[in-house]
């Protein structure tokens, strides 16, 4: 799938547990070489550390992957303009980058109007330090609003077989042709069905989740995080299945 200018393979990795370490700085060049093409971080990943590593794991050339990060989480007063600004510098150190190629407002500020956080980012996306905005956990209404101030690329929302919730913000973004990145996307359980599905295509049950997220929506993109090589190729191979009219059904 298109983001902006580059085509992006439709399963990523999530990173909210990555530390500083070298074991974790070789998983980033791993996940690269293995063909990721989005990495999904956050200014409060590990405290930090998570976008540390993959500043460290990456080359200074980035130009066929996407790494993802967000700013504006921990309640009340965290989405207002000096805090965003303060975390996108710090965000673009530990990077090592001049340009973030995605970034989120992390979570809606209850105090600050969703307007003034994202005319913050919209600096940045205006002098070339972002190029492109996204927003996380939002209703339709809450996007359309964001809309309004800048074009929005992408919407992280919490989604699995087990979480329905945001179905209708699915919905809406595959017709404004807005990715939608689910957070958490293996979490829950898909019961018999998956068992049973998993087991006629020689898969795991967390591969027939992902098929059916990528099947789900056009601009579905999962996200889902580890800390190991071998699980990252095993969600990676979950591209390659394609579940029957009959089997999408019945999940």
């Amino acid at each position: 799938m298109k983001f902006g200018e580059i085509d992006v393979a439709r399963i990523g990795l999530g990173t909210n547990r990555l530390t500083r370490t070298r074991e974790n700085v070789a998983l980033v060049k791993a996940a690269v070489a293995a063909g990721v093409q989005m990495i999904d971080t956050a200014y409060s990943y590990a405290g930090g550390q998570s976008e540390e590593t993959i500043g460290a794991g990456l080359s200074a050339k980035r130009e066929n992957f996407i790494v993802a990060t967000k700013g504006g989480f921990g309640g009340a007063g965290c989405g207002r303009p000096e805090v965003l600004r303060d975390e996108i510098e710090q965000s673009l150190r530990r990077l090592r980058t001049k340009t973030i190629g995605l970034y989120y407002l992390h979570r809606v500020d209850p105090e600050t109007p969703l307007e003034e956080s994202l005319a913050a980012i919209k600096e940045y996306r205006d002098r070339g330090q972002i190029r492109l905005v996204g927003i996380s956990e939002v209703g339709i209404d809450q996007i359309e609003r964001a809309r309004k101030v800048v074009s929005i690329a992408a919407v992280q929302n919490h989604y699995s077989l087990s979480e329905r919730k945001y179905d209708a913000v699915v919905d809406y973004c595959a017709r404004e042709n807005i990715a939608f990145i689910p957070f958490f996307p293996l979490r829950g359980n898909g019961g018999r069905a998956l068992t049973e599905i998993a087991g006629r295509h020689a898969a795991s049950p967390q591969q027939i989740a992902l098929a059916w997220l990528l099947r789900r929506s056009p601009t579905m993109l999962p996200i889902p995080g580890t800390l190991s090589i071998e699980h990252l190729k095993q969600n990676l191979a979950a591209l390659e299945i394609e579940l029957s009219d009959a089997e999408f059904a019945s999940l």
